[in-house]
């Protein structure tokens, strides 16, 4: 009995020791922290990746930091409080332009479009005139710039000056466009998947309206911001984070078992709107590889032209090294 005992003893001693080594093991993998809001669709991504264990496959832990605000994730970044958040590009060429390393790697190719009641005698955009609009994201949101610069060019009027508009958060904007006090609006694409969900109908979307003005709908507008000196001390933490990213969206691409995981965080108010919500994430997965330059240029100059200043903080062109890829 004394030498069973002492066998138990020394096998749990063993196992002790491995639990510890295991620990210890956890205990040394690096961290990304990213800053996120608390009800963002980031997260649905985040926690895909670190449900999923894409962090782990790929040799890093992922920690997300809730903080309370978009500028409030900005701060973070500028402030090294966070390694990365998701920001657009504009917002990072105007941080590059002003000496920081900052780039970005591609998250989101998602936007909304112009949506009416399901009643509405609104077919067209021409048929706005003597409307109001509702729109998120205030006077220099990307959306409403491109569908300005769609209707001045294709129908020789400028949306700002045939319409009243509007401006205002996302939840306001929806409901001033379900209550008809507001004759169409334009909303953050997954508002406006809440929207279609309830029985709205979509004028014209903002793809539609880019690839007539020859721009590349393609060009992703929401992204990762990393530091580029960051990147240059951490290649493999970098390309570990692009891989995880890659893997998190094709699985939401593909498995729809993988979204009953993510739907409490998702706020749908029912199947339908769950269900246009995964629609909406899906339709704005990049393709992946590098982002063309020339068609973000583009893309830039047409929103710099009504947006002015107050889009582009002063910046004429975008900056060199703008977009990072593991490839380059």
């Amino acid at each position: 009995m004394m030498h069973l005992s002492r066998r138990f003893a020394l096998i749990g001693g063993a196992a002790a020791l491995s639990g510890l080594g295991r620990a210890a093991h956890a205990a040394t993998v690096p961290t990304i922290r990213i800053g996120t809001l608390e009800n963002g669709t980031v997260n649905w991504e985040i926690q895909t990746i670190i449900r999923a264990g894409f962090d782990k496959a790929n040799g890093f832990s992922l920690v997300p930091m809730i903080l309370a605000g978009n500028p409030a994730t900005q701060v973070a970044m500028q402030g090294g409080e966070v390694d990365t958040i998701v920001s657009d590009w504009l917002w990072v060429a105007q941080q590059r332009a002003r000496g920081t390393d900052f780039t970005f790697l591609p998250y989101s190719t998602a936007v909304g479009g112009l949506m009416v009641r399901g009643d509405s005698p609104v077919r067209t955009l021409a048929d706005l005139k003597g409307r109001k609009i509702g729109i998120a994201g205030g006077p220099v949101d990307k959306s409403w710039l491109i569908l300005r610069a769609w209707s001045r060019e294709k129908l020789g009027q400028d949306l700002a000056e045939i319409t009243e508009q509007v401006f205002g958060a996302p939840p306001m904007i929806m409901n001033a466009a379900e209550t008809g006090e507001v004759d169409a609006a334009i909303n953050f694409w997954h508002f406006q998947a809440k929207m279609q969900a309830r029985g709205m109908r979509e004028v014209m979307s903002v793809d539609d309206a880019a690839r007539d003005l020859g721009l590349d709908p393609s060009t992703p507008l929401l992204g990762y911001v990393l530091r580029e000196s960051w990147i240059a001390q951490n290649p493999d933490l970098a390309s570990g984070l692009a891989r995880a990213s890659r893997a998190a969206k094709d699985l939401l691409a593909q498995d729809d078992a993988a979204w009953l995981e993510i739907r409490p965080l998702m706020n749908a108010a029912d199947d339908a709107e769950f269900e246009a919500l995964k629609a909406g994430f899906r339709a704005g997965i990049p393709s992946g590889g590098s982002v063309s330059t020339a068609s973000a240029e583009q893309m830039f100059k047409t929103m710099a032209t009504l947006g002015g200043a107050e889009l582009t903080g002063g910046i004429e062109t975008l900056p060199q090294g703008l977009f990072w890829s593991p490839e380059s």
